[in-house]
């Protein structure tokens, strides 16, 4: 089994992770032309753990080169039963359809073999109970939505292209051949997301992933990079912001998350005037009298 190095990470971490975007459209929505995602209710922008979640795993699979232990299981054209199926032909195994082995070890050294191998695996979960089975797992590394400190304005823009497809089109449009379409964005947003990892399911002693120190500073610097290599049209104006980490000394939290992320406020400066760039917010921490066990860390680079 490939595993990666150092040991499983022994402390609960709760992180409020801040990035914005500007004259961009962070987290299309595919069931509305792919308007960027709004609360309907308050206005404010949204974007999905899943979204997320996607560019840490294209950072990690670039940057080790979709070599184990850093392999990518969720990925574009991935064929999932054919990844499950190395697992059983390293361990000499042979799948039946939809069926885990029987013998409990055997059970779960399948799974933990696709654990040690993919990093996605060990840092988010997954179910691999396809027709060739490896088990499912609870990552220890959770995202819930992203949602903007304000609300956002969704603009529309015409677009035009002056190429066509086919000789056909282009006889027919021999004055003015341009196709219309149109783009999205938001002029500006600062978003604030919350993101929680849990010792309890990274060790591989109780069946956890095995998410270990090493894979730690890998997540750290994806968080840090993820959006240097996402840079499209619609996204060049993404960056990181903060990310404000809170250790706990116990595994099992020397406080709760809420009463943490409370210390942590994001406002804008001039009330009344639509926010533009970082510099309109403020952000501060209260980081004082803390919960004896828990200490603060800044995870992204200003």
């Amino acid at each position: 089994m490939t595993t990666a190095t150092e040991t499983a990470v022994a402390n609960r971490y709760d992180f409020v992770y801040f990035f914005d975007v500007a004259d961009g459209n962070p987290n299309g929505d595919p069931d509305a032309g792919n308007l960027p995602r709004v609360d309907p209710e308050t206005g404010q922008g949204l974007v999905t753990d899943v979204c997320l979640k996607r560019k840490i795993r294209n950072y990690v699979g670039v940057e080790f080169g979709e070599k184990p232990p850093y392999e990518i299981y969720v990925k574009e054209r991935a064929v999932l039963n054919d990844q499950h199926e190395r697992a059983y032909k390293e361990l000499k195994l042979k799948p039946e359809k939809r069926k885990m082995p029987k013998e409990e070890a055997k059970a779960r050294e399948i799974t933990a073999w696709m654990c040690g191998n993919f990093f996605d695996i060990r840092t988010f979960g997954a179910v691999m109970s396809t027709d060739v089975n490896c088990g499912q797992v609870r990552g220890p590394v959770q995202f819930g939505f992203a949602r903007s400190i304000d609300p956002v304005v969704t603009l529309e823009h015409s677009v035009t292209r002056c190429a066509v497809t086919t000789t056909a089109e282009a006889d027919k449009q021999q004055g003015d051949n341009r196709t219309m379409g149109r783009k999205f964005t938001i002029p500006y947003g600062l978003y604030r997301v919350h993101g929680y990892i849990s010792p309890h399911l990274a060790d591989p002693g109780h069946h956890g992933t095995g998410f270990s120190e090493a894979d730690l500073k890998v997540f750290k610097r994806a968080l840090n990079q993820m959006f240097e290599l996402d840079r499209s049209a619609a996204r060049c104006g993404m960056t990181p912001r903060d990310c404000i980490a809170f250790r706990h000394e116990s595994a099992l939290g020397n406080a709760r998350a809420d009463q943490l992320f409370r210390r942590v406020t994001c406002e804008v400066r001039e009330k009344g005037k639509p926010p533009r760039c970082i510099e309109d917010y403020e952000l501060k921490i209260d980081a004082g009298g803390l919960p004896a066990g828990v200490t603060i860390e800044h995870w992204v680079t200003p």
